[in-house]
């Protein structure tokens, strides 16, 4: 049974426009690719030494070189195919032996070939492994049926690439796509994978398949003038290996490449000189694996035994600066190769086997193709084949099932799609002694395990272009600070904004917030707009200088109207006290007392008991003030109108009538106070629409009705009581009471009526403060209207404290 083997041997080194002038330049062979010949060799060799694994059956191999070259391959597989000689073209169709002894083919690298080949073996049902193609669209089994790959597909790729961008923060990332399937496919998914993710493209340019040295010149451009330090580069070595070259002869420094797999790891594309500017290059890569005894295989190469391959030849004459004595073209100063140098003495990719990657693949597709051909003749099983033959679709069915395990010790398998696990090393290009790029790897991605750990990043040993520990930074925009949130620029991608700071009241406190979150009700955003802090609790307080204010003043009050009491006691028996109705004037400057004691009510953190107790205070207080002032108004005017002399009006209202009136329409406030303060459960309340960065704290509105309804009572009698002092302000008295009265109840009247403005004006703790200062402006007027010039005649002019001055000149009619 004959395995075929495809690789790019071969290559062109050429990075500059054909002329056609000149012979064309000289093909380099590719060292790695070789070592992937010899790979397969080695595999196969094995196999057939083994008792276990195909016993009594020869494995043979044909390989050819595909150059790099679609028209090539395609004579290859039909090569393969037919069977027929390498010197003879492939006939499609037919056959030149009688039972088909080509079991399956393994190759090639480049997606695009890998397509070409999978098109034309699909036809014919042969299975293909590949070691190195990647493009997703392999994936589809309708179009590519017996299609097989020891290497993750694309999808896999593009999503470990976004995570990679996904970890480091970057935004703002451009990308560079070989000008086939595998460059426009990968940027598409991996494009599809970063937007989801938040991440913008800053630009996507095509590297041409043919020489462009206008293209070449636009990318770089591009690079250079793009604010995007990290560029994507979906693409194979050999396409890449022109652009690479004017990047440096264009002096691009301080860029952070991440590499597809198709060129993370190739020797082919850097040469010592522009390492510094790949230096810190982040790729994905096949797993290093182990193949015990390749090393020693692969120093065995014999080139004594004729004839020679030319595949053979030209990794000797590259390797040993030598050329063949049969070669054509011979100039005296070259050296003949004898075939008896010393591959040990060799330093390049081929002699490395310190990170064997896609040899591996190589390896495991050999052993892959074995395990599925040795399930179908061990017989072991209902379906196998008893003899050495079989059908092409036979071993496409056996693939599907194969499971086996390599030197490693990993597990290997294909799923419905022909695709193995997904699993990557992160390498990163770090600059050696020597001056050339070695591959050290920093992470790993696994694409079978949970999400939290399908990337892993050693990110103190990476190093990045020039050789900096800290990662690189690339964004459109400067990434908005807690506090502060974005705002999409017009007509940019939204990797492209502006930050505005959060209004107040409202916070951001991540990183690049796209929302400011409303504070709850109790909150305020602090300084920095970046944390909700409980807001200020405000209310009129006895240590602010306004409460302070009214609290001396009402101490004040108070002290006043004690003294007024005092001096009232001492002089009791004088005629002025006697003769303004003793009894009311002590229950007058007492509930002017209470009213003075209840401005305190109003002051302090105000709570259920202290909203009670003010609204009751102030209605007692005031009705009982009011309530006096009314009697003593009705004692002055019922005692000077009598219609004639000796005639006795006060037996109709003695001071038991005058107790009853006072409690009558003390009472009455009493039941209103009570009915309304009973009709509600709370009475405070968080004002939080006053000052917004404050909650005052202030007594519901219900409260405040109570204040109304007792005030508009006490109005009521205010107004009456005043009327009747008006009219008799003339009564022929020296001393008439009732002018002190209807004075004072003009202040106490001004007083309230301009309270109403300056109460429905207010709000917030002003509005208490506005409370306050009407009652002591009333209580102090009422005081001062109706007891100071009292006090005044008692103290400073006792010879008119007497009732000859207090009755006056008699009174006569004109």
């Amino acid at each position: 049974m004959v395995i075929g083997g495809v690789f790019p041997v071969q290559r062109s080194s050429s990075v500059g426009p054909t002329m056609y002038t000149s012979n064309p330049a000289s093909h380099t062979c590719d060292n790695r690719s070789f070592r992937w010949i010899r790979s397969m060799m080695y595999a196969i060799e094995q196999i057939n030494n083994s008792t276990h694994l195909l016993p009594n059956v020869s494995v043979g191999y044909a390989i050819y070189d595909t150059c790099d070259n679609i028209a090539e391959v395609t004579k290859q597989i039909f090569m393969l195919i037919s069977g027929s000689g390498a010197n003879t073209k492939g006939i499609p169709n037919y056959q030149c032996q009688d039972k088909p002894i080509l079991s399956a083919v393994i190759g090639e690298s480049a997606s695009v070939i890998s397509i070409a080949m999978a098109r034309i073996l699909g036809t014919y049902h042969y299975p293909q492994v590949s070691y190195f193609s990647s493009i997703n669209v392999l994936s589809n089994k309708d179009e590519f049926p017996s299609f097989f790959r020891t290497i993750p597909s694309d999808t896999f790729q593009t999503t470990a690439l976004a995570a990679i961008v996904e970890h480091f923060g970057w935004k703002w990332v451009g990308t560079l796509a070989e000008d086939n399937d595998y460059g426009h496919v990968g940027v598409q998914l991996f494009t599809e994978q970063v937007v989801r993710l938040g991440a913008c493209i800053a630009f996507s340019e095509t590297i041409p398949l043919t020489y462009s040295r206008t293209k070449y010149l636009q990318i770089a451009e591009t690079i250079k003038q793009s604010s995007a330090n990290v560029i994507i580069v979906f693409s194979g070595d050999t396409n890449l290996l022109p652009l690479v070259w004017e990047i440096a002869k264009q002096n691009i420094t301080g860029k952070t490449w991440l590499a597809s797999e198709g060129w993370s790891t190739s020797a082919f594309v850097i040469e010592k000189e522009h390492t510094r500017f790949f230096s810190g290059t982040l790729g994905l890569a096949i797993p290093i694996g182990k193949i015990p005894g390749l090393k020693n295989f692969l120093l065995q190469l014999n080139t004594q035994q004729k004839p020679v391959d030319s595949i053979t030849k030209s990794f000797w004459e590259h390797s040993f600066m030598c050329i063949w004595a049969d070669q054509t073209g011979i100039a005296n100063n070259m050296t003949i190769c004898t075939g008896n140098e010393d591959l040990s003495s060799v330093n390049n990719a081929y002699t490395d086997v310190s990170q064997l990657r896609i040899s591996c693949n190589v390896y495991n597709a050999v052993y892959a193709i074995a395990h599925a051909l040795h399930s179908l003749w061990s017989c072991d099983n209902e379906s196998c084949i008893k003899e050495h033959s079989l059908e092409p679709y036979e071993l496409v069915k056996a693939l599907k099932a194969v499971n086996f395990t390599d030197p490693d010790g990993n597990h290997h398998y294909f799923d419905k799609n022909g695709d193995p696990v997904a699993k990557y090393d992160i390498v990163n290009w770090q600059m050696g002694e020597n001056g050339l790029l070695s591959y050290k790897k920093v992470g790993s991605y696994y694409g079978s395990t949970i999400l939290d750990y399908q990337l892993v990043i050693d990110e103190q040993t990476t190093l990045w272009n020039g050789g900096q520990s800290q990662s690189p930074l690339s964004e459109c925009s400067a990434r908005c600070k807690p506090g502060f949130r974005k705002s999409i620029i017009q007509g940019q991608p939204v990797c492209c904004f502006s930050c505005i700071p959060c209004p107040d009241g409202e916070i951001a406190n991540e990183t690049d917030s796209t929302d400011c979150i409303k504070c709850p009700p109790d909150y305020w955003s602090n300084r920095n707009r970046d944390a909700c802090i409980p807001k200020e609790v405000d209310y009129l307080s006895f240590g602010e200088p306004l409460g302070i204010t009214f609290s001396v003043a009402a101490g004040f009050g108070i002290c006043q109207t004690l003294l007024v009491i005092g001096v009232f006691i001492k002089y009791r028996n004088t005629p002025i006290v006697r003769a303004n109705n003793l009894e009311v004037s002590f229950l007058l400057l007492m509930s002017l007392t209470l009213s003075f004691i209840g401005a305190y009510t109003f002051l302090g953190e105000p709570t259920t008991y202290l909203c009670v107790l003010r609204q009751i205070v102030f209605g007692i207080s005031f009705v009982l003030t009011i309530s006096c002032i009314l009697v003593k108004t009705l004692v002055v005017t019922l005692a000077f109108t009598m219609s004639r002399p000796n005639q006795s009006v006060m037996k109709y209202f003695r001071p038991s009538h005058q107790r009853v009136l006072v409690g009558f329409t003390t009472i009455i406030q009493i039941l209103i106070c009570v009915g309304f303060l009973s009709s509600t459960s709370s009475f405070t309340k968080k004002n939080r629409e006053t000052v917004l960065t404050k909650i005052i704290l202030e007594c519901n509105r219900e409260s405040e009705l109570v204040f109304l309804v007792s005030f508009g009572y006490i109005g009521l009698l205010a107004v009456l009581c005043f009327i009747l002092a008006f009219l008799a302000r003339k009564l022929p008295d020296s001393f008439n009471e009732a002018k002190f009265i209807t004075f004072s109840l003009l202040v106490f009247v001004m007083v309230w009526v301009s309270f109403i403005p300056a109460y429905v004006s207010t709000s917030g703790k002003y509005v208490t403060a506005v409370e306050i200062f009407a009652i002591l402006s009333s209580a102090a007027g009422l005081l001062a209207c109706i007891f100071y010039p009292k006090c005044y005649i008692i103290l400073v002019k006792p010879e008119e404290n007497s009732k000859k001055k207090l009755t006056g000149r008699p009174y006569h009619k004109k």
